[in-house]
């Protein structure tokens, strides 16, 4: 009942804050059809579709974020973290200076690809070679390709500047501009992606006490793995094209579920879907504001959330396992 109450002030907060302040009384006569034209188009046209999006992306990443760790075992394990963002953001920049694509819709498919590679890429590197992934290795592997995928969109975009310009807010990670036209296709990627989380769940809550116990208790491991590469790819790769490569989402909010609710991945999952729009949403709303009536792009905020929490986490004993 408290997220769905945060989620909920949360969300009017955001229709409310932004270079013009809308009180909540303009904004319940915009939502029942009333208003003046001015506000009707702030609403509806603005920010509607960007509330929606952080709700969704924030949702996408907190799940993704949650099947990585506990696919991996490893706490620190995030779509950021382990260079799946930078991997489909590299396909991005690829797609932008090579193909001329122009549209977020478009950047769907190819921030898929980037996605699964690195996810893959990722798992084989830090797997020890007895089907459990070392969490320390798995790290390191995404760090890793995560610093090399980054260092060549940088290049490529710094090289090309009709690309430059065509990904400089959207690389920043941003939530402005997200239309209906964009969002909406990319709603069943995101749905798919949670109900599939959702049906792994008691798998990965077996796979937590080692693969060797999970196969005892009949759980299918392959499938597990194939289950979990598919949902991160559509979770992490939807929302990346959708806003860009936001960090740290995925890092925080588990971490936070697992604290107060228990090793559930049930509920765990669950408490991700609300928890995380909620700090996606109160990042874009404290980016509004901070220097307006400028604006700093969601994903710049949640770095900074995010880099004290990762300190806090690496400096835990017991920081290595989820144990």
């Amino acid at each position: 009942m408290t997220l769905l109450v945060m989620l909920t002030v949360s969300t009017l907060l955001s229709l409310a804050v932004g270079s013009n302040v809308l009180p909540l009384s303009v904004i319940a006569d915009v939502l029942r059809g009333g208003g003046d034209a001015e506000a009707q188009y702030v609403i509806h046209e603005l920010r509607i579709p960007r509330t929606v999006t952080g709700l969704v992306v924030g949702a996408a990443l907190g799940v993704a974020g949650a099947l990585m760790q506990a696919f991996t075992r490893n706490p620190l394990a995030d779509p950021g973290i382990l260079g799946v963002n930078a991997g489909a953001a590299f396909a991005v920049a690829c797609g932008v200076a090579f193909f001329g694509l122009r549209g977020v819709t478009s950047f769907v498919w190819l921030a898929f690809l980037g996605a699964f590679t690195v996810t893959v890429a990722v798992y084989l590197i830090g797997s020890s070679g007895r089907g459990a992934g070392d969490p320390i290795r798995l790290t390191l592997a995404g760090v890793a390709l995560g610093a090399v995928f980054s260092g060549m969109t940088t290049g490529l975009t710094l090289s090309n500047p009709d690309a430059f310009d065509q990904m400089r807010s959207w690389n920043a990670g941003s939530l402005l501009g997200r239309g209906y036209e964009v969002l909406l296709p990319m709603l069943p990627f995101i749905g798919t992606g949670i109900a599939l989380a959702l049906l792994l769940a008691p798998g990965l809550n077996a796979l937590a006490l080692g693969h060797d116990i999970a196969r005892a208790q009949g759980a299918n491991v392959v499938r597990i793995r194939v289950g979990v590469i598919l949902a991160v790819t559509l979770l992490a790769g939807t929302s990346t094209a959708l806003a860009g490569p936001i960090s740290f989402i995925g890092l925080m909010v588990p971490h936070v579920a697992r604290w107060i609710f228990g090793v559930d991945q049930r509920i765990i999952f669950s408490i991700s879907v609300l928890l995380a729009p909620i700090i996606v949403l109160l990042a874009d709303v404290l980016g509004r504001v901070l220097i307006a009536p400028a604006e700093i792009p969601v994903g710049i905020v949640t770095a900074f959330i995010g880099a004290p929490m990762l300190i806090l986490l690496a400096r835990r004993r017991r920081a290595s396992t989820l144990s």
